[in-house]
């Protein structure tokens, strides 16, 4: 029987891997897909008459509106939120019917002037501070990626669960693995009538042992700093416990990160009501055989 202070005292400072700083496969994919417009907006650098020579490079080469996000580092989801661009979609879109040089009409050239001058990319072509597009958005992209660093969290947590649980299941032949196990997946696999407390509601883990058809579903996530949603989460997954139990299924709450130190009242009450929180210290010395053998 573990102890709350077992779970504490062995939160992992970090589970960060090389690949979590920077993915640098889908910065190259971004910069594949415009690399050839970014090289012919090169021509723009140290340009004279600026102004013209951008509406003229787009009404010869129409296809370049689609990589105008990027020079200012952001998405064109992002931009359509602007309200000082009205038309997003003549601005920078992809769609072929947008594009062409007969749709470049005079509201879409002020458009696009506004954009040019008023995100300050004129002035940067005009001082030469860039001397290649493509190595900039090359840097941008790399930017940009680091916001993705919180997602990553999720998943490296994910891979390290999932190598001690395929472990588990490959040294005990009885048990079956569902990875992201939605209620239908755990229906249509298992043959098993599982309630669930919302329709988007996906399992890290489903865990069946067929000769006793008994299910184990598991959530994994990492906390490497506070903040409010630890104290929603431990409140959820207390609740999701309660509906499970009734159905005689077993919940597993896998969970690791010294940001719960900041929320140590939330984590021990769930703690203490729940019949499994864990943390990788846990899975790595062979929790899952006491839990479901």
């Amino acid at each position: 029987m573990i102890t709350f202070e077992e779970l504490t005292s062995t939160f992992k400072e970090s589970i960060f891997t090389w690949d979590y700083f920077t993915n640098f496969e889908k910065v190259k994919k971004n910069i594949k897909k415009i690399e050839k417009e970014l090289n012919i907006l090169n021509y723009l650098i140290d340009k004279d008459n600026l102004d013209d020579e951008f509406i003229e490079l787009i009404k010869e080469y129409p296809n370049i509106r689609k990589a105008l996000p990027i020079l200012i580092a952001t998405r064109k989801e992002k931009i359509s939120n602007m309200e000082v661009i009205t038309d997003v979609t003549t601005l920078v879109s992809e769609n072929k019917k947008h594009i062409f040089y007969d749709d470049l009409t005079k509201k879409i050239e002020e458009e696009l002037l506004l954009f040019f001058n008023e995100s300050g990319l004129k002035d940067i072509f005009q001082d030469k501070h860039i001397k290649n597009l493509v190595d900039y958005c090359f840097g941008v992209e790399v930017g940009l990626d680091t916001n993705a660093r919180k997602n990553r969290t999720g998943s490296i947590m994910e891979n390290i669960v999932s190598s001690y649980v395929r472990s588990f299941c490959f040294n005990n032949k009885d048990f079956y693995l569902i990875e992201q196990a939605t209620k239908k997946k755990i229906e249509d696999i298992l043959n098993f009538d599982l309630k669930i407390d919302k329709n988007n509601r996906i399992f890290d883990f489903a865990l069946f042992d067929k000769p006793k058809n008994k299910l184990y579903l598991m959530e994994v996530n990492y906390y490497s700093s506070g903040g409010s949603k630890l104290k929603a989460t431990a409140g959820e997954y207390k609740s999701l416990n309660n509906l499970l139990r009734y159905q005689e299924v077993t919940f597993i709450w896998v969970t690791d990160g010294k940001g719960w130190l900041t929320a140590l009242n939330s984590l021990q009450e769930t703690f203490e009501h729940n019949d499994h929180v864990i943390n990788l210290n846990m899975l790595k010395n062979n929790i899952l055989d006491d839990i479901c053998l």
